[in-house]
């Protein structure tokens, strides 16, 4: 039975074929060789039958030269075209070809050919209906054009975009594609992070729509002068303000894209995330104001301490000798009190600039606070609820209680002035660690372990303009007489004395949270409980050496230490020292008091050269920098005895006692 329907197609395209002939025979003869025409031009023509076949009546010899195989072998066998047909584009290719056999309508496909060779051939097939004279169907005749180079052309486009669009979305940096009129026309993941958009929300956005307000006409008019060939490229730092509200730091880079005729296609800007780095640039700076201000202030506290020392110590003296109801009595005192507070002043700028005596001791935050918590409840008043959360185990700090205990306070009275309506002020403590990825992004932070202090409260809260400037000496935003500007920056000098690192958060209306890092110490809590201090002076009758520049505070100190008995010897700098030392008169002295800087030869050099000749001699530094700079700058060992100007009398006396009692 199949034999026989095999026969009956072969019959028929037998007879098709046949009447194919007859057409072309039946061709013109105006002088044009059509059938020379048709095997120059570079496509295969064909007739194909319009049966279940779809074998070809006729087809050029071009084929041939495609595939491989002669145009005989195609008109003899009905089932080539068939048969060649790539596996799985087969059933389209012939689900298209009996559509437009039974409709009558032209055919058109894209399809894979398997030359004899093996290899594949992609074509274009597009064969047209032709109808007898009546309007039947007879056949269709169209044209094969290979298209192999324009397919594998379109797939390597493909894999291009492909390739770009996987470097373009993988890239660690922001990416936009920006028309001439400042519109993104796409971007990727890693700037879609970074504004906290999609890109559908990006899409069609002008430049400046995403740009902090001050930096958005800046990088628009870089733009339009980029487009305009003005510039080859441009790069700028620039605020975005993110979805959220929130500003980000971007370092861009811009270049031009140019069409095939030469001219402004597009913009491309690479955007670098650059805010942990501008905040650790804005911490740096901040650290090097502050150091420039403590460089100032400590070279003022010199000359200004020597001062406040002859002030208040003669001051002093003078009370001890008048009595009760002298007439004088009362300017004396105020000269006192204006003296003492100038010399608070300058203790505020020294505690700004991390060079106030800091008497460091061992201790636990939670029992600070535990002894603070009453004065702290009068200091905020009713309308305040105050909570203290204090971690259980906390470890200990080293830090000096008085200074800690002030920059407690300051920042108590700085939340409570920011909630005149009441609120709540939330001190907590916990221990924490703070590892490397924190430290890469705060600078000069050392990763370990550290105590953590924050004071938070639910008042007004800051801008981020008011909160650049926090710290800085004598910014405040209270009114004229109600602050000085010094309490933010004492607190920031205490915590950077001790060791520590202080940060702020605030949003304007969200409250404030200040919070002071301070480092762990394995060491054993001391003893914090405070000795009654006597009124009277102590006394001795040692031989000291008092060794000082200044000839008012000279005599000043030479007073006081004769008064309780001293004998004391005067030098006005290192040199007359040394030769008050040579004096065999001068054997057995039992102190030198040196100031440390001096014209000549300074105190650390006149002890060292004072010491081969006295080697047991107790000494004894004053100064009006502090004992942490002259440490450092005057490379004294820790723990040698020294004594910060200005002094009182008392204190001299006391300071005297305890060396040579040590």
């Amino acid at each position: 039975m199949k034999l026989q329907q095999g026969a009956r197609k072969r019959d028929r395209f037998a007879k098709k074929k046949e009447e194919v002939e007859e057409e072309k025979g039946l061709l013109p003869t105006s002088g044009i060789d059509y059938q020379t025409l048709l095997e120059q031009i570079p496509a295969v023509t064909y007739i194909t039958a319009l049966d279940e076949t779809g074998g070809r009546l006729y087809i050029s010899p071009q084929i041939e030269t495609m595939l491989g195989f002669p145009s005989s072998e195609w008109s003899t066998d009905p089932q080539l075209w068939f048969r060649q047909i790539y596996p799985d584009d087969r059933k389209r290719v012939l689900m298209e070809f009996y559509k437009s056999h039974a409709n009558g309508q032209p055919f058109q496909s894209e399809y894979r050919l398997i030359a004899r060779d093996g290899h594949i051939v992609w074509v274009r097939d597009e064969g047209t209906v032709v109808r007898d004279e009546s309007g039947h169907p007879c056949f269709i005749r169209g044209f094969m054009f290979d298209i192999s180079e324009l397919i594998r052309t379109k797939e390597a486009i493909q894999k291009s975009e492909a390739k770009f669009q996987t470097i373009f979305e993988g890239m660690a940096v922001g990416i936009a594609l920006v028309n001439t009129d400042g519109r993104v026309m796409e971007s990727n993941q890693a700037l879609q992070k970074m504004l906290g958009y999609r890109g559908e929300e990006l899409y069609n956005k002008v430049l400046n729509e995403l740009a902090h307000p001050e930096d958005a006409t800046q990088d628009l008019d870089l733009h339009k002068k980029l487009i305009a060939g003005e510039k080859d490229h441009y790069q700028i730092e620039k605020r975005y303000i993110r979805k959220d509200g929130e500003v980000v730091w971007g370092r861009v880079n811009v270049s031009l894209a140019r069409g095939l005729g030469g001219g402004p296609s597009y913009t491309i800007h690479m955007v670098e995330d650059i805010t942990e780095w501008k905040q650790l640039e804005m911490q740096f700076l901040q650290s090097q104001k502050m150091e420039t201000v403590g460089q100032l202030a400590g070279g003022i506290a010199h000359d200004l301490n020597n001062l406040f020392t002859i002030l208040s110590g003669y001051s002093q003296l003078s009370l001890l000798e008048i009595n009760e109801d002298h007439p004088l009595r009362g300017n004396l005192q105020e000269i006192k009190r204006t003296t003492d507070r100038a010399a608070q002043l300058t203790h505020q700028l020294l505690a700004i600039s991390r060079r106030q005596v800091m008497d460091m001791k061992v201790l636990n935050l939670n029992q600070l606070l535990k002894g603070l918590e009453r004065m702290l409840d009068r200091i905020i008043g009713e309308d305040i609820e105050l909570i203290i959360r204090l971690a259980e185990n906390l470890g200990r700090v080293k830090t000096d209680p008085g200074q800690i205990e002030q920059a407690i306070l300051n920042l108590v009275v700085n939340a409570r002035d920011a909630m005149p309506n009441g609120g709540r002020l939330i001190i907590e403590t916990e221990n924490v660690e703070l590892d490397k990825s924190y430290a890469r992004s705060h600078f000069n932070v050392t990763p370990g372990r550290y105590i953590l202090l924050s004071v938070t409260d639910t008042g007004c809260g800051m801008s981020p303009e008011v909160k650049e400037k926090i710290f800085d000496p004598f910014f405040t935003t209270k009114i004229k007489g109600r602050g000085t500007g010094l309490g933010l920056s004492m607190v920031y000098g205490i915590v950077k004395q001790s060791g520590g690192y202080i940060w702020v958060y605030s949003e304007i209306n969200q409250g404030t949270t200040f919070k002071i890092y301070l480092p762990w110490v394995n060491e054993e809590a001391d003893d914090l409980s405070r000795q009654e201090e006597t009124g009277d002076f102590p006394q001795g009758d040692e031989i000291i050496l008092l060794v000082e520049d200044d000839e008012s505070l000279r005599s000043l100190a030479a007073r006081v230490l004769r008064d309780q008995g001293y004998t004391v010897l005067e030098a006005a700098n290192g040199d007359e020292a040394m030769r008050l030392a040579r004096e065999p008169a001068h054997q057995k002295i039992h102190l030198v008091l040196t100031d440390l800087v001096m014209p000549q030869m300074g105190g650390k050099e006149l002890v060292e050269q004072f010491k081969l000749l006295h080697p047991d001699t107790r000494i004894l530094f004053i100064s009006g920098y502090t004992d942490g700079i002259m440490i450092h700058q005057a490379s004294l060992k820790p723990g040698t005895p020294f004594l910060q100007k200005p002094f009182s009398p008392m204190e001299l006396a006391k300071k005297i006692r305890e060396v040579l009692d040590q």
